[in-house]
């Protein structure tokens, strides 16, 4: 059975293909907030998120014809952000540890019911990671890539995507147990 993408804006995007500046437009707010988080989220700094964001908008309204409406329009697009966004960081020399001979033990289950940490604090602690962290956190977590894609999309082994996730997070919550946030 293939899957079928019900994308609400396709008129909208069809009339982009045709050069119509208004659909751009509305395009544009509709997905600028949700786009800046995703680019913020990456990069961590608001300036290069903006710059992010505008990029990625110019690529896809140039690259318009491209979309062959596989996927949603919004996934699209939230494709590009995130690479923009990682090309940033590379721009940035963000490193990634390689740890290709060292073995990585199994992801330890998450206990999703302890996870009622106040939002606020955790935005500010992850602003604190270093970015090869905060990045494969924000993939892993926030936009629903596994390591696999990860590793692909970053350029680095499986083994680092899922080393670094693990730092990550005890980085995190020992950010959020110096900040006093109870775990």
């Amino acid at each position: 059975m293939e899957t079928v993408y019900i994308d609400k804006h396709v008129e909208l995007v069809n009339e982009c293909r045709n050069g119509s500046r208004k659909a751009q437009f509305e395009i544009y707010k509709l997905y600028a907030n949700a786009m800046y988080n995703v680019a913020v989220r990456i990069v961590n700094d608001d300036a290069e998120a903006e710059d992010v964001l505008q990029e990625a908008f110019l690529d896809a309204f140039n690259r318009i014809a491209d979309f062959r409406q596989e996927t949603t329009f919004g996934l699209w697009l939230k494709q590009i952000v995130i690479n923009r966004a990682i090309n940033y960081l590379r721009k940035r020399k963000a490193e990634f540890v390689s740890i290709d001979e060292v073995e990585v033990a199994d992801e330890p289950s998450t206990d999703y019911e302890e996870t009622t940490l106040k939002v606020e604090a955790i935005k500010a602690a992850m602003t604190e990671l270093p970015d090869g962290y905060r990045v494969v956190l924000t993939l892993y977590l926030f936009e629903g890539y596994d390591h696999e894609e990860i590793a692909h999309i970053l350029k680095i082994t499986e083994n680092t995507s899922r080393s670094q996730y693990m730092r990550a997070k005890r980085k995190l919550n020992s950010l959020l147990e110096m900040k006093g946030v109870v775990r």
